[in-house]
């Protein structure tokens, strides 16, 4: 194995250079919430603040959110007779309310399935025919949009769930929960077709904590997480286990607002935060900034898509002190599992960062099925204990599970989930010889121009950089002499008077000629996931129906 870039050159795989992470025997009956609290007893704050409210500043603490936690799992357990396997779905905002019932749900063995909960009465019906809940959990503002269940639905934000949570007067009996059984079914961002329900384990989000805490540095005090991403995401998921078990100081906003944002981080002494690529992007740009005092911030991390260099060149020119970290990762492999760690690796701008201890992975060539070595372009492939839930073996072969990868989809199942355990990520990449990714774009949105391959990300990343561009997406466009050729949505800066001539000339100064914006259409916002991705499946439809013409000006909502 290359000391450098952890590639075999005789299994053809990437392994990690990080030291190997310390996971509980698979075999010991352990669920993720017991695996968080054990870590949690080993800390030198046994009874620190939890969360924070930053609309009223109030404030739980561990004793608090232990307790209420137990509390409601008794009732869940005793009163409504849910039980393990069964599945939950929970339609809600960010609150505090939300990780105390993911832990008590967990605890009881129940598989947790959140949405976003702006999605329609139709999007919803189609998760329910995925998942199969029994029981749902809303709010007063969600809760009618879904259909009837087993269980009546248990509103998050009534005065009667407040109650059960202060004090319950059942007993919990304990639920032995293996680490093969599920824990969530969460739903990928559907970039490239229809929504899919990914299924995890208590086993893959045990691994993922592990993993996190094996890059945690010890602190006098806890550290003070700002969460702006939403718990219904793996993102806010994951980090809703990895806050318990490190014993962090979690501030909760129920919806993002960048002004929000800068104030809690004042007000709350905020040392680190995770945010998608467009508010990096909007923070390195700008005044935003001016007038919030952001001392306390230690660390940024940004993952769900590439941030340029030009970016990561503004932002650390702005914020000299701060560590952005950035990473990779997806639903499917329970979160990150490449990121950088440390002021020297963070300065490797573009990178993804190093492969996670524990975790394989592959370059191979999506034509030839070959796998690459350092520096060659081809899909990532993954192998490792995050990893959803994969294959089981029979003496005739490989067979998939039907509890394995997509819920109720085994043709995109055995599309991802591969022999052995590798998994197909479809995402173009290289890895570096001294082992950091680089992620190049997404192996289904690849531009075919007259033959050639262009990749939107790194067009995206060009036209941020100049100055009177706030954001960017870049789609292939139907064309009867080239196939496709790379048209441009653009949101302008305020005020700019920036024009499609303009835009053109200022990429073709910079690239060669067959990845030249060919179209340009000014918009109000791109339209992108929770997590930041942006859905070019919308941009697509949109410009295609609308047969648009050069110049076009319109609002996507």
């Amino acid at each position: 194995m290359d000391p450098k870039s952890g590639f075999n050159s005789l299994t053809k795989t990437f392994h990690s250079l990080r030291p190997p992470v310390n996971l509980p025997r698979e075999d010991t009956p352990l669920s993720v919430t017991e695996y968080a609290f054990s870590l949690r007893a080993n800390l030198p704050w046994p009874d620190s603040v939890a969360f924070i409210n930053p609309l009223t500043a109030q404030r739980l603490f561990y004793s608090d959110f232990i307790q209420k936690t137990n509390s409601l799992a008794a009732y869940l357990q005793r009163v409504i007779k849910l039980s393990k396997n069964d599945v939950a779905f929970v339609l809600s905002p960010n609150s505090v309310q939300v990780p105390i019932l993911y832990f008590s749900l967990l605890s009881l063995g129940v598989v947790v399935s959140p949405a976003n909960p702006v999605s329609t009465e139709y999007e919803i019906s189609r998760l329910v025919q995925l998942s199969k809940p029994v029981i749902a959990f809303a709010t007063s503002s969600t809760v009618h949009k879904l259909p009837k269940l087993k269980h009546q639905t248990i509103l998050i934000d009534s005065p009667e769930f407040y109650s059960v949570m202060m004090n319950s007067k059942h007993q919990l009996d304990p639920v032995r929960v293996s680490q093969s059984d599920l824990a969530a079914i969460l739903y990928s961002s559907g970039t490239t077709g229809q929504v899919k329900g990914v299924m995890l384990t208590h086993r893959n989000l045990t691994a993922q904590v592990a993993i996190s805490c094996s890059f945690w540095q010890q602190r006098e005090s806890p550290a003070v997480m700002l969460y702006t991403m939403p718990y219904f995401h793996i993102f806010g998921f994951f980090y809703c286990l990895r806050s318990v078990a490190l014993s962090e100081i979690v501030v909760v906003m129920e919806r993002f607002d960048m002004k929000k944002m800068l104030k809690a981080v004042e007000e709350f002494r905020v040392t680190h935060t995770a945010l998608t690529p467009p508010v990096v992007v909007a923070m390195s740009k700008g005044g935003l900034t001016e007038g919030y005092d952001l001392s306390s911030l230690e660390g940024v991390l940004c993952g769900a898509a590439p941030l340029g260099k030009d970016v990561i060149a503004a932002f650390s020119s702005r914020f000299p002190k701060l560590e952005l970290v950035q990473g990779y990762g997806l639903t499917e492999s329970a979160g990150s599992i490449f990121r950088t760690v440390g002021p020297e690796e963070c300065k490797h701008w573009g990178s993804a960062g190093r492969i996670s201890g524990g975790i394989d992975s592959k370059i191979v060539d999506p034509e030839t099925g070959e796998a690459l070595p350092p520096l060659r372009v081809g899909e990532l492939w993954l192998r490792g204990p995050t990893i959803m839930k994969v294959y089981f073996k029979l003496q005739l072969g490989d067979h998939i599970s039907s509890g394995a990868g997509y819920i109720g989809d085994t043709g995109a199942t055995s599309e991802t989930l591969l022999k052995d355990g590798w998994m197909r990520t479809g995402d173009l990449c290289y890895i570096g010889e001294d082992g950091f990714l680089f992620v190049v774009d997404r192996l289904k949105e690849l531009i075919k121009y007259k033959g050639y391959q262009v990749a939107p990300v790194e067009l995206e990343q060009l036209l941020l950089s100049h100055p009177d561009i706030a954001d960017a997406a870049v789609i292939p466009y139907p064309d009867e002499e080239a196939g496709q050729v790379p048209m441009a949505f653009v949101v302008r800066q305020p005020q700019s008077s920036l024009n499609q001539a303009q835009i053109m000339d200022f990429v073709a100064k910079q690239v060669a000629p067959y990845k030249k914006i060919r179209r340009v259409a000014f918009v109000n916002s791109i339209p992108k996931s929770p997590s930041g991705k942006i859905l070019r499946k919308n941009l697509r439809k949109v410009a295609v129906q609308l047969g648009l013409h050069l110049g076009c000006e319109f609002l996507i909502s």
